[in-house]
């Protein structure tokens, strides 16, 4: 039953990725808006016509649409369909990274924030509360549920103490310097604290720095290459992200190897 289970894994993971991936299409562009993701039912942007069950499937109805409007012919961008692909590509590489273990959905919802969060603070520059605030107790009950499962009370500790200092730390910074960190960032680095101490400490550390380096030196590619200045605001929230999940792949080995590069 458990080879089963692991077999369908991946391919139920990426399925479930695929509708998940719509949904977060309409989340990105209705919470900035301050709209209900819930209702209306989703429709046509350019002429308001409400799109039928048949012509939203993910991935699917886009091609056999070509891209447009069944009634106006307005374009559809080609981020629908992107943002369904790599959240499905995304949810079925967890799936195949982790298996059926109890800590599998922490990671599912982590994608789909990292998906909706980075798309909304590269539009609006903004990491809406309606999304990050919620989001703490799944976190929590989740983490809960996977440490009664696992009989796993440390990592629960650990979770609890990187939530509290990723969040102290950008609280920190906030204070010092209220021009280079919004609030938002402050609110979502508790979150991302909660996960990575579950995995460790090298985790937690290198998800903490890996943001700041990698939105350094991209900030940096922007700035030689003219499309930025010193006074440029980037978004950061991306590169949370994209330092979380360095953390959560390599942060052992990135920690293991600094160590013995300096002969600890």
């Amino acid at each position: 039953m458990i080879e089963v289970v692991q077999g369908m894994l991946v391919p139920l993971c990426f399925v479930i990725g695929l509708l998940i991936g719509s949904f977060l299409n309409v989340v990105v562009w209705r919470v900035p808006r301050g709209e209900s993701v819930v209702t209306p039912p989703s429709a046509c942007p350019a002429c308001g016509t409400p799109i039928r069950a048949w012509d939203n499937v993910p991935v699917v109805s886009w091609l056999v649409l070509r891209a447009r409007c069944r009634r106006c012919r307005a374009r559809i961008s080609a981020r629908y369909p992107a943002v369904e692909l790599a959240t499905a590509t995304g949810f079925a590489a967890l799936g195949w990274w982790q298996g059926a273990t109890a800590v599998l959905p922490v990671l599912l919802i982590l994608l789909a924030l990292t998906v909706a969060l980075t798309l909304i603070d590269l539009d609006v520059h903004r990491l809406p509360d309606q999304i990050v605030l919620p989001s703490y107790p799944v976190v929590v009950v989740l983490l809960l549920l996977a440490a009664w499962l696992e009989s796993d009370g440390p990592a629960l500790l650990r979770a609890g103490i990187g939530g509290a200092a990723m969040f102290l730390a950008y609280f920190t910074m906030r204070l010092v310097y209220p021009r280079g960190m919004g609030f938002g960032d402050v609110k979502l680095a508790g979150l991302l604290g909660l996960v990575l101490g579950w995995w460790g400490i090298g985790p937690l550390v290198v998800g903490f720095f890996g943001a700041f380096v990698l939105g350094g030196i991209w900030s940096g590619v922007l700035i030689l290459a003219g499309k930025a200045g010193r006074a440029s605001k980037v978004p950061f929230g991306p590169w949370m992200f994209a330092g979380a999940w360095l953390g959560l792949v390599a942060g052992d080995a990135v920690v293991a190897a600094y160590l013995d590069l300096v002969g600890l």
